[in-house]
């Protein structure tokens, strides 16, 4: 689960099917009782047709922590990031980063650092559309070296520039989730 709604979902889902959760968290569920295999059955196939899926295999449920650390960082952060991806990653999870880095990139077949940049590009959209920030002051918010390098990463990215992507405003973003 990478999104607020997606633990939304799965309370729903768990109170149709009469489980009582202790604790709903992006990427975990903690239960009162135990599941019988028929809840577990029915439960997954409650959510597959919401687009989300049981994982029990511990090196999915870890991709799927990093993913919604990322998300956090970028997202959910109002402020501008003052520590490196890698070292909140490392911190929100008490785990060694490069440990996290193979693991991530075995299972996801992309770099941590490549779905972090993903997502920054996504921020810097948002921003550009929504919000009345400069790009100066988007660049040190999201901790871009300079604007030139926001730019930079911007265009290789997307192709346009982050003007001409201001300009155009129709240019739909990506869902957090498809990312």
């Amino acid at each position: 689960m990478v999104c607020i709604r997606c633990k939304m979902v799965v309370k729903s889902e768990l109170q149709k099917l009469g489980i009582h959760q202790a604790r709903v968290e992006l990427g975990e569920v903690e239960t009162r009782e135990d599941i019988t295999p028929e809840q577990l059955e029915k439960l997954d196939k409650a959510l597959k047709n919401t687009g989300l899926e049981l994982m029990d295999d511990k090196k999915s449920i870890l991709v799927e922590k990093i993913k919604a650390v990322i998300i956090e960082l970028v997202h959910y952060n109002e402020d501008e990031i003052k520590i490196s991806h890698s070292d909140f990653v490392s911190k929100k999870l008490n785990q060694n980063y490069a440990y996290l880095a193979h693991l991530f990139s075995e299972v996801k077949g992309m770099t941590i650092e490549k779905f972090y940049l993903v997502h920054k590009i996504e921020k810097v959209k948002e921003l550009l559309v929504y919000d009345d920030l400069s790009l100066t002051e988007i660049a040190y918010r999201l901790q871009y070296s300079s604007v030139a390098h926001l730019s930079n990463q911007f265009k290789k990215m997307t192709g346009l520039s982050p003007a001409h992507f201001k300009e155009l405003r129709h240019k739909k973003r990506r869902v957090l989730g498809n990312v």
